[in-house]
């Protein structure tokens, strides 16, 4: 589990590289400005982590569930080679769907060079000339693989442990809210940030911008900031467990 947790901090140190230093230069600067193709980096970091984020997640539900529901199996099921699939995956399927959707978007004629976001996001399709049916449907499926998929994952493999520790004893149920609640309360922030995100950016009302303005600095600000301080919870086990690596 450790190195997971050390796969979601590295991206989430990853994440925030992309965002923070042009948010600081536009916080000192009289005039936001960036190219067109620098938007369209920020937007494919952005996406592809956030994408890997996701894929983590769900791997580190995998890997509690073999260790509740499977224990004596968990060192043939998680290997090396395994853990070394799964981090691979995490990180390369959303890099390499969001590619090609940013290569596309680069193809596209421009009508207007406005954005009132704090960051490059999806709002640069509001800039084409013409809606393109090939983004919009590439980004749904690549959506339903990297988001919809894993979240339903992870919701399955948790009522499978839900039911096991009912049927446990009292010191099974105590481990399992140890191990589990901390990923519990990142995804949680993660689907409720992410759907207001989803909800606002549609929504014309100059209220809802501003609020949409804000909850993307949030989002961007709590998830860093969050996911060290959960996982901290359990810092005296990972100490342990560097100790005994040495």
């Amino acid at each position: 589990m450790y190195i997971f947790i050390a796969a979601l901090l590295v991206n989430s140190i990853l994440f925030t590289t992309n965002i923070y230093p042009k948010l600081l230069i536009d916080f000192l600067s009289e005039k936001q400005i960036i190219s067109y193709q620098d938007c369209l980096v920020q937007y494919y970091m952005l996406y592809s982590l956030g994408g890997s984020e996701f894929l983590l997640l769900t791997a580190m539900a995998y890997d509690r569930y073999v260790s509740i529901c499977k224990p004596l199996q968990y060192p043939t099921i998680m290997r090396k080679r395994t853990v070394s699939i799964f981090l691979t995956l995490a990180w390369l399927l959303p890099a390499c769907q969001f590619v090609g959707l940013t290569i596309m978007s680069s193809n596209q004629k421009l009508c207007s060079f406005t954005l009132k976001v704090i960051f490059c996001n999806n709002s640069i399709y509001k800039l084409f000339c013409v809606a393109s049916r090939v983004i919009s449907l590439f980004g749904v499926i690549t959506l339903i693989t990297v988001v919809v998929l894993p979240v339903v994952f992870i919701i399955f493999t948790y009522t499978r442990i839900l039911i096991i520790c009912y049927h446990s004893c009292g010191e099974v149920r105590k481990k399992a809210a140890q191990t589990c609640l901390p990923h519990l309360l990142v995804l949680m922030n993660y689907l409720v940030l992410g759907t207001w995100d989803v909800i606002t950016v549609r929504l014309d009302s100059d209220i809802l911008k501003t609020a949409h303005l804000i909850m993307n600095l949030q989002f961007d600000l709590y998830n860093p900031l969050l996911n060290p301080i959960v996982y901290g919870l359990k810092l005296k086990e990972i100490s342990k467990h560097l100790k005994r690596s040495r």
